[in-house]
């Protein structure tokens, strides 16, 4: 199965195209979307969506790191990464109409 990668500008056009708002404003209403669930992510460290899932800010300790080609070794600075974690229901939705 063929990898798709889903656009903003798609998510876009189908908020104009199902709702019928102006694509401006499904643009604004997207880009809010966004903002609001970064903000949080940021602030509170989780993000919960219910029935869709969870948003979880986590901070990576710095660690050792080898280039397996080379074999170098190189220090992996300290860094935030998100992680999702899907609900029940989202997995039962995927599980039973993949």
């Amino acid at each position: 199965m063929p990898r798709v990668n889903l656009t903003k500008r798609q998510i876009i056009n189908s908020i104009y195209m199902q709702i019928g708002f102006s694509k401006k404003i499904s643009e604004t209403l997207l880009e809010d979307i966004f903002e609001i669930i970064l903000k949080n992510i940021i602030s509170h460290k989780k993000v919960k969506i219910a029935k869709f899932g969870t948003f979880i800010l986590r901070k990576k300790r710095q660690r050792i790191g080898r280039n397996p080609k080379t074999k170098e070794i190189k220090i992996i600075s300290e860094r935030n990464v998100i992680l999702f974690k899907a609900s029940k229901e989202f997995k039962n939705f995927i599980n039973n109409n993949g």
